[in-house]
């Protein structure tokens, strides 16, 4: 049985102690958060998808820190799975590597591109697994999507428009853009992730984009260009109207089928093709569980991260900033 603690349980440290709870083979040992209730159990941060952070764990058996970097120290962990704050993402996840303990860490994989490429510098010299929780490679509509591109099921990918728009999630954290990144860093990167998953990287980016609330990139289109790859785009961003909610969608068309999703209808995946429209069924559960349980199967098997490799999580994060400079310049900017 693998032990893990979780460092911050605000609405994804609850999340991934849900999926902790489903998850065979470990157990949450020891939880640390500066928040006395939250470390107690006592409240539950509340998430933007149905059936995301649910609450209702029992605390009492866990051991409890306030500060996160006692719970690394614990000798009776495994694993320390981080849900801090982005800005202590890096430093924190060095210090568990240090410690001999295997590391999950809540996207984005760093603050900065530069952390970030530290962190895959750290992950080198570790004989410990290091993995960024780019859920969305795991969610069961995107991971059947990643399946069907790459083996072409449908022909080539000849464009692809991604969607992911919400109401600012209000908390104070995510009105400082300067520690958040705005919703180009903490919302939008999970398409970009996706998009060079699927293509690769690419060539270069054209975004363009504004500030609404928090001093950084609120909302913002960008064109992933591929010299010889497909039209691909992704709209992003927490601008929207309070009381909007949260929208998930992408259509994809290939050379001999569309496939569409969206997280909000009756049946959220659909393949036009041939002249018809069909649901499509993929496996249940959301991209948090499927992720946590890659993880903890890598760690106790000694497999190798190819779902998410630490290199792969750092240059989500690089693509970004090319995308907030393109903004800035109003021009591509190469990657």
């Amino acid at each position: 049985m693998l032990n893990v603690g979780v460092i911050g349980i605000g609405m994804m440290g609850s999340t991934h102690l849900d999926a902790y709870a489903k998850t065979r083979g470990v157990r949450v040992a020891a939880v640390a958060d500066l928040i006395e209730d939250r470390r107690e159990g006592r409240t539950v941060v509340a998430g933007n998808v149905k059936g995301q952070s649910q609450g209702g764990r029992d605390f009492s058996a866990f051991r409890k820190y306030a500060e996160g970097m006692d719970l690394i120290a614990d000798p009776g962990l495994d694993i320390v799975d981080i849900c801090l704050p982005t800005p202590l993402h890096a430093r924190y996840a060095r210090a568990a590597l240090a410690a001999g303990k295997h590391v999950m860490t809540e996207k984005p994989f760093a603050r900065t591109a530069r952390e970030a490429d530290q962190l895959v510098q750290a992950a080198a010299r570790s004989r410990k697994l290091l993995m960024c929780a780019m859920c969305m490679r795991f969610w069961p509509a995107w991971a059947w999507l990643k399946e069907a591109i790459d083996r072409r099921t449908y022909g080539r990918v000849l464009a692809a428009q991604f969607r992911r728009v919400a109401s600012h999630p209000g908390a104070a954290f995510y009105r400082d853009g300067k520690a958040c990144g705005g919703a180009i860093l903490d919302l939008h990167i999970h398409d970009t992730d996706f998009v060079h998953y699927c293509f690769g990287k690419p060539a270069a980016v054209y975004s363009r984009g504004y500030t609404s609330c928090t001093g950084a990139i609120d909302h913002l289109l960008t064109h992933y260009v591929y010299d010889r790859g497909p039209l691909v785009t992704a709209e992003g961003g927490w601008s929207m109207a309070p009381g909007f909610g949260f929208q998930m969608q992408y259509t994809v068309n290939f050379e001999r089928a569309t496939a569409v999703f969206d997280l909000a209808a009756a049946e959220p995946l659909r393949l036009v093709r041939g002249g018809t429209s069909r649901p499509v069924k993929v496996k249940a559960g959301m991209g948090y569980q499927h992720e946590i349980v890659y993880f903890v199967t890598c760690v106790r098997t000694g497999a190798r991260l190819r779902a998410v490799e630490p290199a792969s999580a750092a240059l989500s994060v690089r693509i970004v900033e090319a995308e907030e400079k393109s903004i800035r310049t109003g021009r591509p900017v190469a990657v």
